[in-house]
């Protein structure tokens, strides 16, 4: 097959400071592989070339555990798994996606409203996504969109493959169709957007902002309308560390119920102020008015606002030791946050569940084999999925085996925190 020519200046080493920088220069020829893939993968489909490659990383929360959705504080970053597509217009009315392994799935550029029975599926993703951008000024009336997309961004790792999804879609759209207008903060917020009002899923900005801005980025979401990004350094090995993403082998499958509930209940709390939010409530607010909240609210969601006050501080606290190059300082921040999200958030074990706590039995385990040294804690939305570790480099093969032992093969990830979030590669 005669080759595109995006893949003649692949070859040709066009795109190998951007592959560096995504993927790290010791990775380089497994980058290569899955660019030649993803083009050739495009060709065999759509019988065409592609005309362009685009990334999207997933995320790890770094602190700000449950806190976005309050319009609070988070520390989260970009990583090096990501979703990777060769795309190209079509001119069609149409958005065709495919991923590697999944069906086609086509989406109507003519039909944008949300679709009864679409709810919780990629096809939602991409309405919603085309819909915000169109609604917004991108010119998708004529347009149409082909792309082939192959994912290292495990499902059900925690670190957010929705979000990614989202992103590279809005990436995409935003830089074939629309002269790269938007900033990654505003593709970040379309895909909110599309995650809520399409996929039906109540989630906060930190997932999609994460992966558009990509590195550590502090986030403020104060005024969600505009919140406050800042990029911060870190350099994990200097540091002696490594950053491991666990499967706990419990998966997010019909957890959404748990989820809600957590919003629902700070909800309550918020209400007896006349407030939606708790940045609305100032704490000794909260705290004057304690007897009476807890007998409007409950226990529970008492305990659920205590976590977040304090988490909103400790991320806070999390940014400036890191940009104080206080490592030890951050770590024991991210011990304290792990500790604050089981006793008080209270989102590790499913409610009433008794046999089946996977994730306290893995966030137990990593205690165990660190021995005081490390972190580790509940990595995102909790109940299931992941927990996060970070582990010294001296006993990162040590870890990695004794946590696999128990929990898996192939259970511990180690990931890398990427400096670049959704972009085109070339």
């Amino acid at each position: 097959m005669e080759h595109s020519d995006l893949e003649t200046r692949l070859r040709a080493g066009a795109f190998d400071e951007t592959l560096d920088r995504l993927y790290g220069d010791v990775r380089r020829e497994e980058a290569w592989d899955r660019c030649a893939a993803v083009i050739a993968g495009f060709t065999k489909t759509f019988e065409s070339r592609p005309e362009a490659l685009f990334s999207a990383p997933g995320r790890t929360e770094l602190g700000g555990n449950h806190t976005d959705h309050q319009h609070g504080r988070v520390l989260a970053a970009g990583v090096d798994l990501d979703i990777l597509a060769a795309a190209a217009p079509n001119q069609s009315g149409m958005i065709r996606i495919q991923s590697q392994g999944y069906p086609l799935i086509v989406v109507d550029l003519r039909e944008l409203a949300p679709k009864p029975g679409e709810e919780n599926t990629s096809a939602a993703l991409i309405r919603g996504v085309a819909a915000r951008m169109a609604a917004l000024g991108c010119p998708l009336q004529n347009a149409g969109l082909d792309a082939y997309m192959v994912s290292s961004v495990p499902g059900g790792s925690g670190l957010s493959s929705s979000a990614a999804f989202e992103v590279l879609i809005g990436t995409m759209l935003n830089d074939l169709f629309w002269d790269g207008k938007c900033t990654p903060v505003e593709i970040a917020q379309i895909g909110q957007y599309a995650e809520n009002v399409f996929f039906g899923k109540p989630c906060g900005l930190m997932d999609q902002t994460a992966s558009s801005v990509g590195g550590v980025v502090a986030i403020d979401f104060a005024d969600t309308a505009r919140p406050v990004v800042e990029q911060i350094g870190l350099d994990l090995t200097a540091q002696g560390y490594a950053l491991c993403i666990l499967d706990s082998g419990a998966g997010h499958a019909d957890l959404t119920g748990e989820y809600a509930a957590i919003a629902d209940e700070l909800k309550t709390v918020c209400r007896y102020f006349g407030k939606e939010v708790l940045r609305e409530v100032p704490e000794e607010t909260f705290l004057a008015a304690l007897p009476q909240v807890r007998k409007a609210a409950g226990d529970r969601a008492v305990l659920r606002a205590f976590h977040v006050y304090a988490e909103n501080r400790r991320a806070a606290d999390e940014a400036q030791a890191l940009r104080d190059g206080d490592f030890q300082r951050f770590l024991s921040l991210v011990r304290a946050s792990g500790q604050s999200s089981a006793l008080y958030l209270q989102n590790v074990v499913p409610t009433g569940q008794t046999a089946n706590q996977e994730l306290l039995v893995t966030i137990a385990l990593c205690e165990q084999v660190l021995a005081g040294r490390g972190a580790v804690r509940v990595h995102g939305g909790g109940f299931g999925g992941t927990a996060q570790a970070f582990v010294p480099l001296d006993m990162l093969d040590t870890f990695k085996e004794k946590t696999e032992a128990v929990l898996g093969a192939g259970s511990c990830h180690v990931v890398t925190i990427r400096p670049v979030g959704g972009t085109r590669v070339g």
